[in-house]
């Protein structure tokens, strides 16, 4: 049982709109494979509502209420013809969405959501990610990208890791997905190499030296990570790593282009430049055509 007292649960925010929707079958998919309950939820954002339309808002707040029931229905109908095994229950609560998941979700759950919702989520998911969500949430986050329809399996996820402790819970989270779906894991870890202001009059064989001695850090910072995450569950599982001198975001979304799920942890701190929440994991965000999970950044003891 988590904090609020559920079973764990993939908890996914609707809000009626296409995104929603995508990130609904996801969360759906995703609960049948690990056999999890499935946590539907919406905000009405009461306060927003009682603000714009004052002491004559009564028909409007339960206009709204009643949509919001009919929009939890509709989500629940989905995943009762998709997927009938998968248990489902839904919530209705007055907050705004992002204050809804952030209250429904505990460490042993995972959040879902769209990447282009309105109010509450579009902010919780573009605004304010790296800020709110995977600051405080405290359980993984994955946001998934608009599609007309969900790609196909392609058995592959692809986790970023840079050798701090964020990445070291994103590593483990990618071998439990893999473990749960049957999917190989590609390790990408990627760094830039900082030259002298001078760059231009280094010698050719210094810079090499140079480059040489961030790729042995590359190779290190990957190699611990396996050694210390990989266990007796997860050993089997095949695992490659990409290790390259680029940008962290463009290694990553070039790596997952053909993958399912692209994993990062939400703030990155380490000897080889690699994932911080402020750029690369919204850079990711912002770029990635598959799903993302943010890993936040809570003590793996709590």
């Amino acid at each position: 049982m988590n904090a609020q007292g559920h079973p764990p649960a993939i908890v996914v925010g609707v809000d009626g709109t296409p995104a929603s929707h995508a990130a609904l079958i996801w969360a759906t998919e995703e609960a049948a494979r690990r056999g999890a309950r499935l946590r539907i939820v919406h905000g009405l954002g009461m306060p927003v509502v009682i603000g714009a339309y004052g002491g004559a808002g009564g028909f409007a707040v339960e206009d709204l209420r009643q949509a919001g029931h009919d929009l939890l229905a509709a989500g629940a109908a989905y995943v009762h013809r998709a997927r009938p095994e998968v248990d489902v229950e839904t919530s209705l609560a007055p907050e705004d969405a992002s204050a809804v998941l952030l209250k429904e979700a505990g460490p042993e759950d995972v959040i879902v959501m769209g990447t282009r919702g309105l109010g509450g989520i579009r902010a919780i998911m573009l605004g304010s990610v790296s800020v709110r969500t995977s600051s405080h949430a405290p359980c993984p986050v994955v946001v998934v990208p608009n599609l007309e329809k969900p790609p196909p399996r392609r058995g592959r996820v692809v986790v970023g890791v840079d050798g701090s402790d964020s990445s070291r819970r994103a590593l483990r989270f990618a071998l439990h997905e893999a473990l749960v779906s049957g999917s190989e894991v590609v390790v990408v870890n990627s760094w830039q190499v900082p030259l002298p202001a001078d760059a231009e009059s280094l010698a050719a064989d210094a810079r090499a030296l140079h480059e040489e001695t961030f790729d042995r850090q590359s190779e290190e910072v990957v190699a611990g990570l396996l050694a210390e995450v990989v266990d007796d569950r997860t050993e089997h599982l095949e695992i490659s790593a990409v290790r390259t001198q680029a940008n962290p975001v463009d290694a990553l979304v070039e790596a997952s282009q053909d993958a399912d799920l692209l994993v990062v942890g939400s703030r990155g701190q380490g000897g080889v430049r690699g994932l911080v929440m402020g750029s690369v994991s919204q850079g990711v965000l912002q770029h990635s055509e598959v799903p993302v999970a943010v890993l936040p950044p809570y003590s793996e003891d709590e």
